[in-house]
């Protein structure tokens, strides 16, 4: 992990005697990708700069790389993790100056000119300056796992790693592309089919398109695109049997994983307790590597971090739990810090949460320099197929994705649309589509692939690769090997509903190798499941910090009163508070994003350390104990706190039903409660008057606190209750 920085003029005119200043100024920009090295290298026409973090031969890896003639140079961020293999196709011929990955590069390029990528398995951004050809080349890797950005105008292109280090050339403009943004389906989550290009966020940044690589001449401009590889179509035909794809899964992770271990620095996992990083961590168990895991209040509540511990201890590993109590509030200065890391609006708690486990592996292995990530696993292997079912089955599943294909297909022809959606049942086949859009639901399931396979390039590995960067960490995805994609990419239809509901095709590769328990888990978000609401509270309570401070910066930015009603978003943040299921923190928090990012590309921050407290490590013996428990307490309830009803709540009989009562909030009914069940709680409420201490108010109902315990806390959280203060 590293990053790339660079211009070239493309009119075959010099570069001017600014050039040295800007590239500086450009590479400083990615300072944090690359904090081990930084080199520069000048041509006449262009330029580039190389920050580096050392995984492999630390000494003698420096880039960028030049020919022996000086003709060629090259730099790469990323891994290559088939170097091995690819340099014996060069024994005897060349004589390598290092043992960097990344050095057979060049080689290749040397000898097979654009076909060079043919053969190379990894990650990786590549920009090739090649004087002899008078052009420069921009890749990515297959699947567009590493980054890489660029700009163009009349006579100059810009290339980075990362956006800021464009906007660090005069010549970049620097504006959020709001009309885009929120056009997109991934800012939404709109569950909508869509195949389009990835954006960038920003107006006239585009990504390097990814399993391509960008032929630029450095003469007149010209460009053309070579494609060296495609998602490849689903497969028709059953040659192969079932069990095929199963065997070739698990042994094609196994590979993908050792290649993971190779490097000259520490290697740790990011242990969730789900299935996906519990199978890499197996896979890796015998190099002894730590294991770190989140514990927050979703986490506990939904057992990932008990899964995690026992999977650690199960396999021999050390595992570090790394608290967030319900008192870790990202201040509004920590969430602009790591939303300019970031540079995307769907920065969320997600990344929070995952750059903070960064911050603390760093700081507690200090010698570790690259993360194993379970992610990826999930888009082509059916993770998603429970979720988009509706509750239903497999071919409730796949009714779903043809509703979404058709709608995809028919998305200019609303008139249409109608006899679909417009009444009670449809009135129309789907074969009927094909009138409109040849093929579109034939077989939805490649347009479903494709829509997940942008929402990866988007999405995931945008923000893997952001939070570990940020703070000088590789994160490595063995599940995204492209050997795995093509596999499953191409699984006959008549075995899909066997290898990939509920992604038994994973559940089956890695059976021997995990207890049971871990391999019928069903998929979680990494900070949500049944224990959402500790997150959504958490980040709820940091928008209303210091008087709505982010909300004021972003409704301040350039662009905001065109786009944001800003009465509005205040209302909702303020139903959020009161009530979390009134909406969707997330939501509200991607548009506070957009405004605050608007400000920031005209106004670029510089880079900063972190600067909220520091990730700390709880060693629990017991999850359920009271240390955890009071952890996550969003109030701390003891027997002396004093609770009264909230204004607007009020608690009514139904004088219809004798055993209903009614919890009312501003005039709305929000709970019932049934006497026969909740008598005792139904008392409890009744008795918070707001004087006498709780100890008083249980023993008047006859309730216990242990077991009133979860129905306070959920109470408060919901703005039921609210706290006296007794002094």
């Amino acid at each position: 992990m590293c990053g790339i920085a660079g211009f070239a003029h493309t009119d075959g005119s010099a570069l001017a005697g600014s050039a040295d200043a800007i590239l500086r100024d450009m590479a400083h920009a990615l300072r944090p990708r690359g904090p081990d090295d930084m080199q520069f290298h000048h041509t006449g026409q262009a330029c580039m700069s190389f920050t580096r973090l050392a995984l492999i031969d630390p000494e003698g890896g420096r880039q960028p790389f030049i020919s022996e003639d000086g003709n060629v140079i090259l730099a790469a961020n990323g891994e290559i993790y088939n170097y091995r293999e690819l340099r014996k196709g060069f024994e005897g011929r060349v004589r390598f100056r290092s043992e960097s990955d990344c050095e057979v590069l060049l080689h290749l390029y040397l000898e097979k000119g654009l076909a060079f990528l043919d053969d190379v398995r990894g990650m990786f951004g590549i920009a090739v300056i090649d004087l002899r050809e008078q052009r420069l080349l921009l890749a990515r890797d297959r699947l567009g796992i590493k980054p890489l950005f660029v700009h163009r105008n009349r006579d100059t292109v810009l290339f980075g790693s990362e956006v800021k280090a464009l906007f660090a050339h005069p010549d970049c403009p620097r504006e959020l592309d709001w009309a885009r943004a929120l056009a997109d389906q991934g800012l939404s989550a709109a569950p909508v089919m869509t195949d389009d290009e990835p954006v960038t966020w920003f107006k006239d940044v585009d990504h390097v398109p990814s399993g391509a690589i960008v032929n630029i001449s450095l003469q007149d401009g010209a460009t053309r695109v070579h494609r060296y590889w495609e998602l490849p179509a689903p497969a028709e035909a059953d040659a192969l049997p079932e069990s095929f794809f199963v065997q070739s899964m698990g042994d094609l992770l196994a590979s993908s994983v050792r290649e993971c271990l190779i490097a000259d620095a520490e290697i740790g996992v990011f242990l969730s307790g789900g299935l996906d990083s519990a199978a890499i961590t197996a896979l890796s168990a015998h190099t002894g590597l730590h294991t770190f895991s989140a514990l927050t209040g979703a986490t506990v509540v939904n057992k990932d971090a008990q899964y995690a511990r026992a999977t650690a201890d199960l396999l021999g590993l050390p595992n570090h739990q790394v608290a967030f109590g319900a008192d870790r509030v990202p201040s509004p200065d920590e969430w602009r810090r790591l939303l300019w890391l970031m540079e995307t609006p769907q920065c969320g708690p997600e990344q929070f949460y995952k750059s903070e486990m960064y911050r603390f592996a760093r700081a507690e292995r200090p010698e570790l320099k690259a993360i194993l990530l379970g992610s990826g696993a999930d888009e082509f292997s059916g993770g998603y197929s429970v979720a988009l079912s509706g509750g239903g089955d497999w071919e409730d599943f796949e009714g779903n994705l043809r509703t979404m294909a058709r709608r995809k297909a028919l998305g200019s022809q609303s008139s249409v649309s109608v006899w679909w959606e417009g009444t009670d049942l449809p009135l129309l086949s789907d074969d009927a589509v094909g009138a409109y859009a040849p093929g579109a639901v034939d077989d939805p399931y490649g347009s479903y692939l494709a829509w997940k396979f942008r929402d990866m390039q988007q999405y995931n590995f945008w923000v893997e690769d952001r939070t570990a960067s940020g703070n000088g960490v590789e994160a490595r995805v063995p599940f995204l090997d492209h050997r795995i994609i093509e596999l499953l990419a191409t699984v006959p239809r008549a075995y899909r509903k066997r290898l990939f509901w509920d992604k038994q095709v994973i559940r089956e590769a890695v059976r021997d190798i995990l207890p049971a328990e871990v391999i019928s888990r069903p998929k979680l978000a990494f900070y949500e499941g049944e224990g959402v609401r500790h997150t959504h509270r958490t980040f709820t309570r940091m928008l209303a910090q210091n008087g709505d401070e982010l909300l004021e910066q972003a409704l301040s930015s350039p662009r905001a009163a065109q786009y944001l009603d800003g009465a509005n978003i205040h209302r909702a943040l303020r139903r959020l508070e009161r009530d979390q299921s009134s909406g969707h923190v997330e939501l509200l928090l991607r548009v506070v994003n957009l405004g605050i990012l608007d400000l920031m590309a005209v106004d670029v921050p510089g880079s900063r350390a972190p600067s909220g407290p520091a990730p700390y490590e709880l060693r629990v013996t017991d999850f359920e104990g009271p240390e955890v428990q009071e952890l996550f307490a969003q109030v701390r309830i003891e027997d002396t706190s004093v609770f009264r009803l909230a204004e607007g709540v009020l608690v009514l009989d139904d004088v219809q039903e004798a055993n209903t009562s009614y919890v009312l909030v501003d005039g709305g009914i929000r709970f019932v409660i049934d006497h026969l069940t909740h008598a005792d709680w139904l008392r409890l409420l009744r008795g918070f008057d707001g004087r006498r201490p709780l100890s008083e108010a249980l023993a008047a109902a006859g309730c216990e606190l242990d077991a009133m315990r979860p129905l306070l806390d959920g109470s408060l959280e919901a703005g039921l209750l609210e706290t006296v203060d007794s002094a």
